[in-house]
């Protein structure tokens, strides 16, 4: 009889490990579900999407728009890597060009910093803010939400706006695209259009391999690993 009941909880025991070990990688499939309702297979990476929507989830901000912004640079500058997805309509919007900061890489991104004066781009989660004319023209105001890797976006005046040197024809002439002073800068010709539908509160997430990102993001820490 002692027996049969250490049988009995053993199966038991064992049967809520596999529950357990199964939470995480159901939630995982829901996400990958997304990415492809959204068509993004060949287009963003899965991990890329998963941290950028698992990152998102676990902001403790308020988002008024359920549309995400990613930008890749672990692509090169002379590949489309921006891209704007609505989760509600599951629909990528737009996939265009982006530039990134003029002292972090030629054609490839490989240099990232949160301070003054770098000129260099920054990593992680921003929550778009309000737009303005400035000297770039039409732009959008951008707050860093990770303390230490981010968070002087908005004192560094890290913005989108549109720039001449994002183009097909600065990358045939250089062999890439032309860097900025750190901001995510876009073609001109769809900038704006851009800008106004993420603005006033939407979640951008921009991803590189980067070793100090990836050990120093509590965001990333956060998100369960598989």
């Amino acid at each position: 009889m002692n027996i049969i009941k250490r049988a009995l909880l053993y199966a038991i025991f064992t049967f809520q490990i596999i529950l357990t070990g199964c939470s995480q990688p159901v939630k995982e499939n829901d996400i990958q579900k997304l990415w492809l309702e959204c068509k993004l297979d060949g287009v963003v990476p899965f991990e890329v999407f998963n941290t950028a929507i698992s990152g998102c989830r676990n902001l403790e901000v308020k988002k008024k728009k359920n549309i995400l912004s990613i930008i890749d640079y672990s692509k090169p500058s002379a590949e489309k890597r921006f891209f704007v997805i609505d989760l509600d309509r599951k629909q990528l919007l737009y996939k265009c060009l982006v530039a990134h900061g003029k002292n972090s890489g030629e054609n490839f991104a490989s240099g990232f910093s949160n301070q003054s004066e770098s000129l260099m781009s920054s990593l992680g989660f921003f929550l778009t803010a309000e737009t303005y004319f400035g000297e770039n023209g039409y732009s959008l105001k951008l707050d860093g939400l990770e303390k230490g890797i981010n968070d002087n976006a908005r004192s560094r005046e890290i913005v989108i706006h549109g720039a001449d040197y994002v183009s097909q024809k600065f990358i045939d002439e250089n062999g890439r695209l032309g860097r900025s002073w750190g901001c995510p800068a876009l073609p001109v010709e769809i900038s704006k259009e851009i800008i106004d539908m993420i603005s006033e509160g939407s979640c951008l997430f921009i991803y590189a391999d980067d070793r100090f990102y990836k050990e120093n993001s509590t965001l990333l820490k956060a998100i369960p690993k598989r």
